[in-house]
């Protein structure tokens, strides 16, 4: 830890904490009239919804009783170091035994103590005591000794109301940032859906008197066909084939996501021949035919020559152009067209039929050209929001740092300081009656 200011101290946590105590155990139930039992899946974005807090379905240890101004620990598993300041109890409550409490002396504010659980040098310290064991984990003793930066009491309550003030800032802006991705989404189906009505090339259409579009159905401007799994192809599967043979799979793989270029899938044009595989141009189109992989609405365009598996439908351009079939598939949920079946599938009769209006190609050239530089330009801002997101977060960490190097709010010389303080808190810690310990909720 930096060096503090001269009226601040070090101090353990176990030092300034009247006890640090395990947690409840018993199996839990939703009716009932015994306590709630909190648990650390209750704690959600930082609050606790009580009414779904579940009760004891034994009669609780009173010495795991909650107060306001308690802060709950994880101790165990993925989740180790989450903490939680118990504001009120609106009734009888206890916690869970994955969870350890804290009830810190009275010259420590409990919201000043809870700020700093949320700084990068708390969990800088929670993560070198879980390192190195199988399931991370921090028992009351571990917890007991972490550092804690220690000022006056007055500046303790200083510093937190300023940490609320900025982070009630910060929280706005990321709950509208948050927001972001959504309009991102929205902004583009009204895009799109402007496009295929024609509005987006209204005033180019009348400036070049383009041609009215023509009223058809998919399957007559383009061709569809499945992928195939030929029996035999995985014995001939070969990592230095010429010839990939995507899978849904290949979809996910970060070369992949902009277009389908590689695959760990491969055979040799030979072997490729041998099956009877259908080698599909590069500006396909191809996307998921059966089961759950249909709603996630994943379309791929091919920027390779290649084969596909028999769980991808293609479709090739023949009437009007690639491009201009890349956006129009950017509209279909392909969800909405597969059948209601236990395992859902798209058959070539769902997508043949489907109605498309086809401009002329000078107009699909130009809706194409528009499209993209509209979806650049939406993506662009849509990475600048995630990146401001990201410092965002970072600021909220740079406030929580001055903090408890002293430096977020100025010293005041007539508070009392924090060593005296801490040798007063020591002592009423020293005089506070331990729980013992017990089978159900033990002491530090």
């Amino acid at each position: 830890m930096s060096e503090l200011p001269s009226n601040w101290s070090s101090s353990s946590l176990g030092d300034v904490s009247n006890s640090i105590t395990y947690g409840f155990t018993t199996a839990s139930t939703m009716g009932g009239t015994r306590p709630k039992l909190l648990r650390i899946t209750d704690i959600q974005n930082g609050e606790v919804n009580w009414d779904t807090v579940p009760r004891c379905t034994d009669a609780p240890d009173d010495r795991a009783l909650l107060d306001a101004g308690d802060i709950v620990i994880a101790r165990t598993g993925a989740t180790t170091g989450k903490s939680f300041l118990i504001g009120t109890v609106p009734e009888k409550a206890v916690f869970a035994s994955y969870l350890i409490r804290v009830r810190l002396g009275k010259q420590v504010d409990p919201r000043y103590a809870w700020a700093f659980m949320q700084s990068n040098e708390y969990w800088s310290q929670i993560q070198t005591v879980s390192k190195g064991t199988a399931q991370p984990g921090a028992n009351a003793s571990i917890l007991s000794e972490l550092s804690l930066p220690v000022p006056p009491f007055p500046e303790q309550r200083r510093i937190v109301a300023k940490i609320d003030s900025l982070t009630s800032k910060t929280k706005r802006a990321r709950d509208h940032l948050d927001h972001i991705p959504r309009l991102v989404e929205k902004y583009k189906e009204s895009v799109l859906a402007a496009a295929f009505r024609g509005d987006l090339t209204r005033a180019w259409r009348e400036e070049n008197a383009a041609a009215a579009w023509q009223s058809t159905t998919l399957g007559m401007v383009v061709n569809i066909a499945s992928g195939q799994t030929p029996k035999g192809i995985e014995e001939r599967l070969s990592p230095n084939g010429e010839i990939p043979w995507f899978k849904v799979s290949s979809m996910n793989e970060p070369d992949n996501l902009t277009g389908l270029r590689t695959s760990q899938f491969r055979l040799s044009r030979e072997d490729a021949g041998a099956l009877g595989l259908r080698i599909v141009a590069a500006g396909s189109i191809t996307f998921p035919k059966r089961g759950g992989a249909i709603a996630t609405n994943k379309k791929r365009r091919l920027l390779a020559d290649g084969a596909l598996d028999l769980n991808l439908m293609v479709l090739t351009a023949t009437i009007i152009s690639a491009d201009f079939l890349w956006w129009w598939m950017q509209k279909l949920d392909l969800a909405s067209i597969s059948n209601g079946s236990n395992v859902p599938q798209i058959n070539n009769g769902d997508i043949a039929p489907l109605p498309i209006e086809v401009p002329s190609p000078s107009e699909q050239a130009e809706i194409a050209k528009r499209l993209g530089t509209a979806f650049s330009w939406i993506d662009s801002l849509a990475s600048e929001a995630t990146s401001a997101r990201t410092l965002v977060d970072r600021l909220d960490q740079a406030v929580l740092a001055k903090a408890f190097r002293g430096e977020l709010v100025p010293q005041d010389p007539d508070d009392e300081p924090a060593s005296e303080l801490l040798e007063r808190t020591k002592a009423e810690c020293r005089a506070a009656p331990k729980a013992k310990r017990g089978k159900k909720a033990k002491s530090a």
